[in-house]
């Protein structure tokens, strides 16, 4: 079977370049006619809100997570709050019905937000991440690259070769610009 396709191909070879040169043309047809938006956002519309406070899970869960969480389910159209807590900070998660516009649910998450942090420990420090969505991932997301400090240029964070923080005067850590050439921003 495949000894006639090509035996078919090697005498008609006229046809089979039209061929190709009619798949091409069509492929670049498609190509700059198929909108940005090809790739529909099917994700839920959620808002993450982020808390740092240097305790153990257990305490951040019963005096952070716990009561943001349960500030932030009497919000309209959540669908779901989800907390995560672990040593030294806190996610809530809050997914709400389909349909919702971000900035609607950021702003209302907001609001609710600030009633309930007043009433959260001292020094409890919290605040809403960035706009996710499956899409757009990457454009809202950090990138730091691990850069082996020396001697002379560690912080007092630095006890291996690599930094471990992201402190302003400790090379360790670079925020990577994927428009420059290098990394040449420190944070």
């Amino acid at each position: 079977m495949i000894n006639r396709i090509i035996e078919f191909c090697a005498r008609q070879k006229f046809l089979v370049l039209l061929l190709v040169a009619v798949a091409a043309l069509l492929g670049w047809r498609a190509m700059k006619n198929t909108k940005l938006d090809a790739i529909p956002d099917l994700s839920d519309t959620q808002v993450v809100v982020y808390s740092r406070w240097d305790r153990s899970p257990d305490i951040i869960e019963d005096q952070v997570t716990y009561p943001i969480t349960s500030a932030l389910l009497g919000m309209p159209k959540v669908k779901d709050v989800r907390g995560f807590s672990d040593f030294g900070y806190s996610y809530v998660y809050v997914i709400f019905e389909d349909g919702t516009d971000l900035y609607w649910a950021r702003s209302r998450t907001l609001e609710y937000l600030n009633s309930v942090i007043p009433r959260l420990p001292q020094g409890v420090s919290v605040e809403l991440a960035k706009d996710n969505t499956a899409v757009g991932w990457s454009s809202s997301t950090r990138w730091w690259t691990p850069r082996t400090a020396t001697a002379s240029t560690r912080c007092g964070a630095c006890r291996t070769g690599i930094c471990a923080t992201r402190c302003k005067r400790c090379p360790g850590f670079q925020k990577w610009r994927p428009w420059a050439a290098s990394c040449a921003s420190t944070r």
